[in-house]
């Protein structure tokens, strides 16, 4: 986290839409689904405590914000309607989710797929073992 992390001007939850808008400038603006922050949720309980330590979130994708909470001068704190909410979004952190947002969503799908998982909280997965 560095004092020049860029800060937005503006932010704004679409509840319809499940969407979190951040503006950070009268041509820079962002609307990053609810899934998207929640899975890449910063918390020790998405990210684990090291590398290699990553939890793989499923079912996400009906999920909401409920409330967002200012952390100091720093932060945000998200609320999820599954419960979730650990996480400290800092600055640094969710403009980091903006700019890189299409290559970090690919990845999230990538692993998804590796590991025979759904974003649908409705459907399961069952793989045998031979």
């Amino acid at each position: 986290m560095t004092d020049r992390a860029p800060r937005p001007i503006d932010i704004h939850l679409h509840r319809k839409s499940r969407e979190l808008e951040l503006v950070y400038s009268e041509d820079e603006r962002y609307r990053l689904p609810c899934e998207y922050l929640r899975v890449y949720s910063p918390s020790a309980e998405v990210k684990g405590h090291g590398p290699g330590q990553e939890i793989l979130q499923t079912g996400k994708m009906h999920v909401a914000i409920t409330d967002i909470r200012p952390v100091g001068h720093y932060a945000l704190q998200l609320v999820f309607d599954d419960g979730h909410d650990t996480g400290l979004y800092s600055w640094d952190y969710l403009h980091d989710l903006c700019s890189r947002r299409e290559a970090l969503w690919q990845d999230y799908l990538d692993r998804m797929s590796a590991a025979g998982a759904t974003r649908d909280p409705q459907v399961q997965v069952i793989q045998f073992q031979p």
